[in-house]
This record gives C-alpha cells, structure tokens and sequence, in this order.
C-alpha cells in the first residue's frame, strides 16, 4: 500500500525548501488572483475570529517528499504568493513580524529564486518571471496601504496565518507520476475533489490494518459504479453532472450536511478530518458512509419509496439531506405516512385544483402535473415499469395547452408556414373543407416562393381564425377554460416551441410523431393526445369539454389521497 500524509496545515507551520521542477511554468499570478486571495483570507479570517474556533482552508499544496526538500506538484502561484505576502510583513512590521519559514526553489530557474527573495526593482523586467512576481508584490503593497489601519491590517493577517487559516496538505507517494498528477491537477484544470481527499484519509500511511484499506478501497470503488447507473443517479439529484466531480460526493456530502449553495469547496472533507481528530475510528466512518449509501440504494429498489421520493425531489419540495435527516431510520410504515404528508404539503395550493390557472398558477399547475404522472406510472399494475426521472431531468419542463386558439409566437413567416402545413393535414383528415384547404395551400407556396414577403399576416389572420374555428367544439372557439388546468399537459420546451399555438388536432399529430421517432413525451401527456382519458365515442379531432371533465375527473382520481380541495 503506497503511503500517503494527508492533514490540514496552519500556513504559519509550513515550513522547508520547495522545489519547482521543469514541468512547471513559472510564476504566473496578476492583480486579481492576488486581490482575491488576500480578500479571502482577510474576509474569512474576521468572520471566524469574531464567531468562533473555526478554520479557514486555502486550495490543497500536493507535494512529494523528498528527504531534504518538498517537490512541489500543485499550489506554485499560491505559495509564492503567501511568501510575498510574508517578505511584505517583515518588511511593514521592522522585522517585528518574522520573514518566511519556507523557501522556493526552481529546477531551472535559479535567478528566479534569488530574484524571489531580492526583489530587486531594477530587474522587475528582466524576464516574464520576474515582472509577474515584482508586480504580485507591488499589488500586497497596495492592498495594505488602502486599508484604513494598514498596521492592523497587517497584524490581522499575520494572526490569522497563524491561528485559523490552513492550507490541505496533501504528500503523494513514491509511485506517483508527479508530471500525469500535475497534468490534471493544472493542464486538465480538474481539482482535488472532497472524496479524493476523504479516500486518502483511509489509505494514509499511518494506518497499520493495509488489507482492510484496500478491501475499503475496492468498496469504495464499487459505490462510485453504482452511482453511475443514471437511472439511479437521476432518482437522487436535480443537479447537473458538472456539481460533482465524483458521484460518491454526493454520498459525503450527505453525511456532512453540505448544501450545494456551500461555496466552501472542501467543507466535506473537513468534516471527515474533524470527525477522525475528535477521537471518531475510520471503521466507524466507513459504517457511516456505507450505511447512507444502502439507504440510498434501498429506496431506489422500492417501488413505492422511489417514485414518491423522486417526486420530491425533482419537484423540489423536499431535497434528499432534509429526507434523510426526517427519515432516521423509521419503520417503513412511519416513513410511507411521511412522505405522503410531504407529498400533500407539495399541492396544497389553498385554491380549487380546477381553476389553477396559467397566468397565476404557473409553477403550481407543473408541480401538480408532476405529481399526476409520477403517481399515475407508480399506480400501475406493473412494479417493472417506472417513472424515468432520469429522462424527466434532461429537459426543461413547460406548461403547453392542450388546445391553443391564438397566433401570439407565430411571429415569422417560416413558423406561419409550419402551422399552415400542419393543420392543413388535420384538415384534410376530418374532410369537407376543400376551399379553406385551397387558400392556406396557396399562402404556403406564396411564402415559399418569397420567404421575406411583408403581406403575409394579413393573409394569414382570416384564415388561421377560420382553421381554429373548424377544428374547435362548437361553440368553444372562445372559451375562457383555455389557460386553466383541464387545458394544460407537461412538454420540454423544445418541444413546446414546435407545438405551441397548433390547435389539438395539429399538435396531437406532432407530438405522436415525436414520440415514434424517440423523443420523450411523459406518460400523462402522451395519454392526453391518445384521447385515453375521454369517452369511448369522443372525436378524435377536437379537445372540448367532455374531454376536459375527463381529464380533470384522471387527475383527482389518480391524486385524491393527496388533494386538500
């Protein structure tokens, strides 16, 4: 087992020579990374001085010990950065405050490092080198001196290099490739991520039990595949694959409480230090660890647990810390009362679920409709079929009316021309309206031949009423059911954007297309436009009242556990 040393370093304590090898460019910071570390650490540094016994952490320092020298992997432009701001302490306190514990040294670069330590202004342009590092010092100066007390500013930092703000120390082993690390870590701009660092708190090379390490190692491994099942990994989390780095984060980040609005990028790794410097055993954590992830694995295998708690979740009702903190391993019968009580708390709008309404209702008609085909798909008869919430979270969710009687976003002439074509095809299924057919034919050959025409609308308007009118109930062409929630179902919007403004018959075309050709349409959508939910003699044609009634009648039935109104 290759030995690790793996612990959180007071920048007052880091101490010896640091050796820059040849792979490494030189020093590279400007005004900004400069003003930015500087700020962090000052900002940090009060907040924990005045509210408790907290520390703040820099970026990892990955190093590889070398007996008499540290060769220095990843933290070159932050470490040379922290030395400068010693050299200026030293030098605003009268060698009050002491100079750098540590130095810097380069492969290649010798007159660097003297440079480093001399500062002389007279080379400040000698090479791209010694520009960078004259101008982070001058940029220190000039940080300081625009503090209202620039001797207390300077005592603080001094204080807090000393007392609360750390750096992760991380020494790699003998067989690691110090240049593929480096690669990564800089080139490949991919950072030490919590897991990496609360895994090598199992393989450091003080721990004596080597078989054990690796069995964890092997068990760990096995954790981060099964999180890449996406099926599962779409049931646990709204976020985006770019959140974590490695999906066993998630699992860590779990146990620590860390939210994903934590700007505080190792908080979890923290945690786990903190747990093993407090007397906890790696064992104990692994339990831990363990424990949260077959929970996890647990409710995606159930069923019932999987869809109520992916509803939840992917409506952000609940997020999966808050159910795991509620849920401390209750009887499965206390838990399935809870989530049907959270479930509840989710559509309890305070309003008649029929009259929910586009304009006002919006993100409450998506959470119900949601609910409707999560609940509708779990309701089956079929324990293998499930809700994909996977698919589900790939989209952007809209609301889209089932039938639509206005032109509002046909604002081209190449969308006008698509909604012609497209209803002329119902028309012609439903028969009888020759001449209409005629008229809309001949606007479509016209944009054709002259796509930038300017007469189109004009053209346009009487016949699109005339479409809505024969391709709507009678008597319904107007009707004020359009923006409420019998009139709505759930589409991407993609999708929506290629639909919208179609009355039913047209849409209802479209989107049974899209479906044939693979796109995902959800369940409770596609049974919409199939005409499931309506009677046995309804027109295919049209979406009028009866059909509303009906599906409005599929929702509360399919819901009434949940419904409060």
């Amino acid at each position: 087992m290759a030995e690790i040393n793996l612990e959180t370093k007071l920048v007052g304590e880091i101490q010896g020579e640091f050796y820059i090898p040849d792979y490494q460019r030189g020093y590279r910071w400007g005004k900004n990374e400069v003003e930015t570390l500087l700020n962090d650490i000052s900002e940090n540094g009060s907040k924990i001085k005045k509210s408790s016994n907290e520390n703040y952490c820099l970026q990892p320092i990955v190093v590889r010990n070398l007996v008499d020298k540290f060769e220095l992997i990843d933290g070159q432009q932050r470490l040379t950065t922290i030395y400068l701001v010693y050299v200026y302490m030293n030098k605003a306190s009268n060698g009050f405050m002491s100079e750098p514990r540590f130095s810097i040294s380069y492969e290649t670069r010798n007159e660097s490092a003297e440079f480093l330590r001399s500062l002389d202004e007279n080379k400040k342009n000698d090479n791209v080198d010694y520009y960078f590092i004259y101008n982070a010092y001058k940029t220190i100066e000039e940080w300081f001196s625009k503090k209202e007390k620039t001797q207390s500013a300077v005592t603080n930092i001094n204080t807090f290099f000393d007392k609360c703000v750390k750096v992760i120390w991380y020494e790699v082993p003998d067989s690691e490739c110090s240049i593929d690390l480096f690669t990564r870590l800089n080139i490949g701009k991919i950072p030490l991520t919590s897991s990496e660092l609360v895994k090598a708190l199992f393989l450091k090379g003080e721990n004596e039990n080597h078989i054990r390490q690796e069995e964890l190692s092997l068990e760990w491994d096995n954790i981060e595949k099964e999180l890449h099942n996406e099926d599962f990994w779409g049931f646990l989390t709204n976020s985006d694959n770019d959140i974590y780095s490695t999906r066993i984060d998630l699992v860590l980040d779990l146990i620590s409480n860390k939210q994903l609005s934590d700007k505080e990028t190792y908080r979890t790794f923290f945690y786990f230090d903190n747990e093993l410097k407090n007397g906890a055993s790696l064992e104990n954590i692994w339990d831990e660890i363990q424990h949260k992830f077959l929970t996890l694995k647990e409710w995606f295998s159930n069923h019932e647990f999987y869809h109520k708690i992916g509803y939840l979740i992917a409506s952000e009702s609940k997020n999966l810390t808050d159910i795991l903190s509620d849920y401390a391993d209750k009887p499965k019968s206390e838990f399935r009362h809870y989530l049907d009580e959270c479930i509840i708390d989710s559509i309890n709008f305070k309003k008649d679920y029929y009259d929910l309404d586009y304009e006002h209702d919006y993100n409450a008609v998506k959470k119900l409709l949601l609910l409707f085909n999560v609940e509708s798909v779990r309701q089956i008869d079929d324990k293998e079929r499930r809700f994909p919430f996977n698919r589900h979270k790939k989209e952007n969710w809209s609301l889209e009316h089932i039938h639509a009687q206005h032109s509002e976003g046909l604002k081209t002439n190449e969308k006008i021309a698509e909604w012609l074509k497209a209803h002329i095809k119902s028309l012609q299924s439903i028969g009888g309206h020759d001449n209409l057919i005629a008229n809309m034919d001949q606007l479509t050959k016209s944009i054709a031949d002259n796509p930038k025409t300017t007469k189109v609308r004009e053209q346009f308007e009487p016949l699109q009423k005339q479409v809505v009118k024969v391709l709507s109930p009678a008597g319904e062409e107007a009707g004020s059911y359009i923006h409420l929630l019998p009139n709505m179902a759930l589409l991407s919007s993609k999708q929506n954007s290629a639909v919208s403004n179609y009355t039913f018959d047209a849409k209802r075309n479209l989107i049974l297309e899209m479906d044939k050709n693979g796109s995902y349409i959800p369940f409770c959508t596609k049974m919409v436009f199939l005409k499931y939910y309506s009677a046995e003699d309804t027109n295919m044609h049209f979406w009028g009242k009866n059909d509303r009634d009906a599906y409005y009648r599929a929702i509360h039935d399919v819901l009434k556990s949940y419904m409060t109104i």
